[in-house]
């Protein structure tokens, strides 16, 4: 049988998942008075949540911020979740913030009155308060530098890791691929011909920083390597991915 000290299963809370999808995300879809633009390289969020966005100052969108109503929200932003490795369905998630614009320093600026996070399972609101007081995982930003990276030069070790998952997991896979990861655990997107499923690997600790992550991953694969558990991926292979 496999290894059962992963019984545990912390995970981002969804204002913590919000939040790390607007950290790492590098484009957005605006949507204000009947315009709707792609933004690409133009947000920033603040610690409290509210993200600025940088347009040009004759565009559509400073004109509807300029012009925006008060008393009700008058811009809806939408982020993509998207996983740096690939794998089919490859959004992992999407974010919706809706506010109210105003201009400030040259900048529109939206703050959120309503946060709704759709993910897989289904979608959850995230109130304005707890998506303002919620902070980024601290490894959103290099999550796509390290999913690319294992995936790319340590297929092994991936490999290695379904040691950790249950064998009825595994039946019919044909490859598996690292899907996400956060300070909680690494969640791997199994693949079979017609179908996937996700499963989430939880850490014995939280992974404040990349170093703290290596020793995460390095405790993962030492107790894969003691998991005496069969590897069905290994007599699929043969007819996967090549």
């Amino acid at each position: 049988m496999g290894d059962h000290t992963h019984g545990w299963a912390a995970a981002p809370g969804a204002a913590e998942r919000a939040r790390s999808v607007l950290a790492a995300a590098w484009s957005c879809t605006v949507t204000a008075e009947g315009t709707r633009e792609e933004l690409v390289g133009a947000h920033t969020v603040t610690d409290d949540g509210t993200v600025l966005l940088d347009v040009p100052e004759d565009g559509a969108l400073l004109a509807a911020a300029i012009c925006a109503p008060r008393g009700e929200p008058s811009a809806v932003l939408e982020f993509a979740d998207v996983a740096p490795v690939p794998v089919r369905d490859r959004v992992r998630s999407r974010v919706w913030l809706a506010g109210w614009f105003s201009v400030e320093g040259g900048r529109i600026a939206l703050r959120p009155s309503r946060v709704v996070l759709r993910r897989p399972s289904g979608a959850l609101t995230v109130g304005a308060d707890e998506f303002a007081a919620a902070a980024p995982d601290p490894l959103a930003g290099a999550e796509a530098r390290l999913l690319t990276h294992l995936a790319d030069c340590h297929a092994d070790a991936v490999d290695r890791l379904t040691r950790l998952v249950d064998p009825e997991s595994l039946q019919g896979a044909v490859r598996v691929r690292p899907l996400a990861v956060d300070r909680h655990g690494l969640t791997l997107r199994i693949e079979r011909a017609r179908t996937d499923g996700d499963v989430r690997l939880p850490f014995h600790a939280p992974a404040d920083d990349v170093a703290q992550l290596t020793e995460r991953m390095h405790v993962l694969l030492s107790q894969a390597a003691a998991a005496s558990c069969p590897r069905p991926l290994q007599r699929q292979r043969a007819d996967g991915d090549g």
